[in-house]
């Protein structure tokens, strides 16, 4: 038996959720067995004091809302990630074949790191929509077995790999290899060219046998995906390995304090806010993104369907405070002088705050000084990451959310090696002790 719960529930989550699709699902069907309530944005709310209830946008972002019982002073605490990784997109048609593979063209989301993606046992999943008496319905899909994979070029073919790098063209080198067009052999002299779909199965076919229309009339936002499970790692399952840790980690890290901070509705306190946005990894700017209007709206229209005006409504969000969860940098033990040498995070040595004089993260002195509060009451460590002044800084949602509801900010996150790759790895004991400190935080 593990003696993790927390990690255990972690894992869970990665091998449920392949997609962001599949993460917004899992993370309804937590809450609705928990009791919450699913709202729909194109209905109208009718809501009260001590309820807890959620709303998902494009079945890939989730905004979930617990009302306390005293609204005398309504103010909201927000914990906010992100649902989407980095990963290849399946374009919306087959190729020609080359030679007698089949493959499928894929896009590059998000900061791939490519080679990390040569080799692996790639399966698709994602959702397939079609039309159904006039009406748009959606499926969520995934193969299970029979991986593909993207094949790398044999060292005898490219000599100099080792010592020059490999350079990969994403248009070129990063199509899955599917089948062959003609697997029963080569007997009869050819090179067995065919056409997709000769002598086996074909993604289009699967796709109409899963879905049961013709392929002509779907569309579809298919990922690939490593199709090795999350688990343990390290002598002392000190670690976890998996894909999507960035930032489906922190997702559930927000997910998870918010249901256990929902067996009792609190009597006084903050509105309690878990928001889930997908698109990060492309720069938040979509109609589900951190930089739309879903956050702001799900707020107004709880204070509206309460029955607060807007004069209640702005100073409730000048009284509230965010979390930013996304995922942080570890020092590389064999990458030392990529950090900055005093602001470098450690693996399970407890949360990281994340600062930027460019304001890349949104937290200042005072965010700062309330979240290393909240982790001293949940009684666990807490770091601090800068990047180094002669490398660019990544970004978060942070700022983002903050800059559009002026709501104080402060951007954290758990450390983690092999960010944006197919497979990355983080501390098995640091997510317990982010799920406690965020409790803490919803408790404020």
């Amino acid at each position: 038996m593990s003696k993790n719960a927390d990690a255990d529930s972690l894992i869970a989550f990665l091998n449920a959720s392949p997609t962001p699709f599949h993460a917004v699902e899992t993370a309804a069907d937590r809450l609705l067995a928990m009791g919450a309530i699913r709202l729909d944005e194109k209905d109208a709310w009718t809501l009260k004091p001590g309820q807890t209830f959620f709303v998902t946008r494009n079945g890939s972002s989730i905004v979930a809302i617990r009302i306390p019982q005293d609204l005398s002073r309504p103010r909201f605490r927000i914990a906010a990630a992100h649902t989407d990784s980095p990963c290849l997109k399946l374009k919306p048609r087959s190729p020609d074949p080359s030679a007698n593979y089949r493959q499928w063209g894929v896009e590059v989301y998000g900061g791939v790191l490519y080679n990390s993606w040569l080799d692996r046992d790639l399966g698709v999943a994602g959702r397939v929509t079609r039309l159904d008496d006039g009406e748009i319905k959606s499926v969520l899909v995934r193969t299970e077995g029979k991986p593909f994979r993207i094949p790398q070029l044999a060292i005898h073919l490219d000599r100099g790999v080792n010592e020059n790098g490999l350079v990969l063209n994403p248009q070129r080198h990063l199509q899955p290899v599917l089948g062959l067009t003609d697997p029963v052999g080569l007997g009869s002299g050819g090179l067995g060219l065919g056409f997709p779909g000769a002598g086996g199965r074909t993604l289009e076919g699967w796709l109409e046998e899963t879905i049961g229309v013709p392929f002509a009339s779907l569309a579809f936002e298919l990922h690939l995906y490593d199709t090795s499970p999350a688990g343990y790692g390290g002598f002392d399952d000190e670690f976890i390995y998996s894909g999507r840790l960035d930032n489906l980690a922190m997702s559930h890290a927000s997910l998870e304090a918010f249901c256990r901070e929902g067996l009792q509705p609190p009597a006084t306190g903050a509105i309690q806010v878990a928001a889930l946005f997908d698109n990060e990894e492309v720069g938040s700017t979509s109609a589900q993104g951190a930089n739309s209007n879903l956050l702001d709206a799900a707020l107004e229209r709880t204070l509206l369907a309460l029955g607060l005006g807007r004069d209640e409504a702005l100073p409730a969000l000048a009284r509230s405070h965010l979390v930013s969860a996304d995922m942080a940098h570890a020092i590389h033990p064999n990458y030392p002088e990529k950090h900055e040498p005093y602001h470098y995070p450690l693996i399970n040595r407890g949360p990281v705050i994340k600062g930027n004089a460019s304001m890349r993260y949104a937290t200042n002195a005072e965010t700062a000084t309330l979240f290393r509060g909240l982790c001293d009451k949940a009684g666990v460590p807490c770091q601090d990451f800068i990047n180094r002044a002669d490398l660019a800084c990544g970004t978060t949602i942070g700022p983002h959310v903050a800059a559009a509801l002026g709501i104080p900010t402060v951007d954290v996150g758990n450390p983690m090696l092999s960010m944006h790759s197919a497979r990355e790895m983080c501390g098995s004991e640091d997510h317990g002790m982010m799920i406690r400190t965020l409790r803490e935080f919803f408790r404020g």
